[in-house]
């Protein structure tokens, strides 16, 4: 079923956003949520600029996305969570320029609740299994796979529900083909719950919890649960396999945290910070967004701060043992929701606040003078390192998507004088703030400009075939004298009128 609808003005901002080859050609796509609307975009080389393919209303609150891909699959399906109780895994068909609907299962309540999974998406790397997690209590996994017609599949969900937890972040661990696994930040709020002094709350740590789907047994066990030192906001995870050490990167309050299950030892790295920073020093530094680059040589990880500093974040490997964690300044651009670097050497950012950007990545950063930070530096407790910001210089600004997210005003006026009231709106945050003035009407675009000899009065259309003369003989007379327009038009039709005697002047008082 489709429903008909006219958006006027669609969405600017970009909630989430995530790229993959959608579309099955070698060319990677790059999938925004705007809210309500999920928008496919395509990036030109040639032009260097990056445009819209394809725009849906969801009629719904779209809360995460996520690619994957099957294994020995040539393509990537989208899987969506909503508030509408569902999970649904969307095909992209280059024919139709659609997205199909190749599954719809139902496991909640509609809405966004607290306790109704939608919120966290977490995708094997081997696109075995999905995760589809809530804030609280209940997450679900759904196994992936192929039928016999090579379709794919979508198997019964398995609970892994954990009652009194509060879930902040969950990714897929990249263990190569073993059972798949799931990492989550949690916290066990049962005590603080029943302590009305608080003590309990301040004493609450956050725990690293492994899910592990036995794919024999067919359900879902929690593996591993440790405990950490600081409260963690996200999780990065690191290829595994042939391509890597696997495990997670923890980024918590001024530090980042390599993890993994066995005989590896925590690998911790201060976070650095702006020198000379006129922001409270007291302040934590956090990592906010984050995307990883992977080739089948080497992979990094880029990271940025809540200040917009971007981070080359690369690992120094033993073997399969992780040794140190190098952190490395790469650029500063604005503080993002989203974050996709294409294997074509571009960066998208969405925007948290403004404009979203497009940058083509000139330099990876491991020529220039830049001090690189390690995790075998000693350090005091609390000590951390310093960095001095400055222009771009490892990317180039090639594109930029307008976006009013947030308004913080508008007022409506016509100031200009053009009988229109025009919007006049505050947009943006801190520097990055903006007065822009929106007018009604539909956009324009020039598609051709031709010069045109001697002083030109009027302008008509001219149809493709000769049949369709009676037509224009019709508009041209009755500019002429509309009286005559009927009487000629029948002429015309009777075959005593050719084109050359209709556009004709002269001829034309004759027949009056």
């Amino acid at each position: 079923m489709f429903l008909y609808n006219l958006t006027l003005q669609r969405a600017t901002g970009i909630t989430t956003a995530c790229h993959g080859n959608f579309s099955g050609s070698k060319l990677q796509e790059i999938v925004v949520s705007r809210g309500q609307i999920l928008e496919l975009l395509r990036h030109d080389p040639n032009t260097g600029k990056i445009y819209p393919v394809l725009s849906v209303e969801m009629f719904g609150v779209i809360r995460s996305v996520m690619p994957f891909r099957l294994t020995g699959g040539t393509k990537d399906y989208l899987v969506v969570g909503s508030d509408s109780g569902r999970i649904v895994i969307l095909e992209y068909v280059p024919q139709k320029n659609i997205f199909e609907k190749i599954h719809q299962e139902t496991f909640g309540k509609s809405g966004c609740r607290r306790i109704v999974p939608g919120q966290y998406l977490a995708v094997d790397p081997k696109g075995r299994a999905v995760m589809i997690g809530a804030v609280e209590k209940q997450k679900l996994v759904y196994i992936l796979n192929r039928d016999a017609q090579a379709r794919l599949t979508i198997s019964s969900p398995l609970e892994a529900h954990k009652a009194n937890t509060l879930v902040y972040n969950m990714v897929g661990v990249d263990i190569g083909f073993e059972n798949p696994t799931f990492a989550c930040l949690e916290i066990d709020y049962e005590e603080s719950d029943g302590d009305h002094t608080g003590e309990a709350s301040q004493k609450t740590q956050q725990q690293l919890t492994y899910y592990e789907l036995d794919l024999g047994l067919n359900h879902v066990v929690r593996k591993h649960s440790e405990l950490l030192e600081e409260h963690a906001n996200l999780l990065i995870s690191v290829p595994g396999g042939h391509d890597g050490p696997s495990g997670v990167l923890i980024c918590s309050e001024n530090y980042i945290t390599f993890k993994n299950l066995g005989d590896q030892p925590d690998i911790r790295c201060p976070i650095p910070r702006r020198r000379n920073d006129l922001d409270d020093p007291e302040r934590g530094m956090i990592f906010v967004c984050s995307a990883t680059h992977k080739t089948k040589s080497m992979f990094f990880f880029i990271a940025q701060t809540e200040q917009g500093d971007i981070f080359k974040v690369t690992l120094e490997t033993d073997e399969d043992m992780v040794t140190e964690i190098h952190l490395k300044y790469f650029d500063t651009v604005p503080v993002a929701t989203s974050m996709c670097v294409l294997k074509s050497g571009f960066l998208f950012v969405a925007s948290e606040f403004g404009n979203h950007y497009l940058y083509q990545i000139a330099h990876l950063g491991d020529d220039d003078e830049e001090p690189r930070f390690s995790s075998a530096q000693p350090l005091d407790e609390g000590d951390t390192f310093f960095f001095s910001p400055r222009p771009l210089k490892n990317l180039v600004l090639l594109d930029e998507m307008d976006s009013l997210s947030p308004i913080t005003s508008c007022q409506i006026a016509d100031l200009a004088n053009e009988d229109t009231p025009q919007l006049y709106t505050l947009c943006g945050r801190g520097p990055r703030s903006t007065l822009r003035v929106l007018r009604h009407g539909l956009e324009v675009s020039e598609m051709a400009v031709s010069e045109l000899p001697g002083n030109p009065n009027a302008v008509w259309t001219v149809k493709k075939n000769v049949e369709d003369c009676d037509v224009i003989a019709n508009n041209i007379l009755s500019q002429i004298d509309p009286e005559i327009s009927e009487a000629a038009y029948r002429m015309v039709n009777q075959g005593s009128l050719c084109r050359e005697q209709v556009g004709n002047d002269a001829v034309a008082k004759d027949y009056r």
